[in-house]
């Protein structure tokens, strides 16, 4: 092998440890493992069809995964986890009731993760890949 392979090499792989170092350093976040725990462990969030998770930790703030935000109406979440409200209004009782057991659900989980004492706030943010998983396209969001 010459000189200039060599060190090309060596860079390469140096280069190439650097990376997974880091990519595994990012991905390493155990503390997020046991709040998806405590999450999943929990009888009335389990119940739900939509798991709410915690996605990052960072200097106390939690970030939560929801399926809605304000780009996608609640309506398109609740026709798909009840496909039997999907053709009904929004006023009807059943939609009602399936929009409040979704904020009854969501506040469950913010006030689990909030009790944990490491945690001073919760963020949310949208499941794009949730969405995404059962047909709905999201909006690309702006740098705005």
């Amino acid at each position: 092998m010459d000189r200039f392979t060599r060190n090309y090499s060596i860079v390469l792989g140096l280069v190439i440890l650097l990376l997974l170092g880091l990519w595994i350093k990012s991905a390493w976040q155990p503390r997020v493992w046991e709040l998806n725990r405590l999450l999943a462990a929990d009888q009335q969030l389990a119940s739900y069809p939509y798991q709410f998770r915690v996605r990052d930790l960072d200097d106390g703030a939690a970030t939560l995964s929801s399926p809605r935000a304000f780009q996608i109406p609640v309506i398109r979440f609740i026709g798909i986890i009840h496909p039997e409200l999907a053709a009904l209004d929004q006023d009807d009782p059943r939609v009602v009731a399936a929009q409040q057991a979704l904020i009854e659900h969501q506040q469950r989980a913010l006030e689990l993760v909030l009790a944990q004492p490491d945690v001073a706030e919760v963020r949310w943010a949208l499941d794009v890949q949730w969405l995404a998983d059962h047909g709905v396209q999201t909006p690309i969001p702006r740098g705005d």
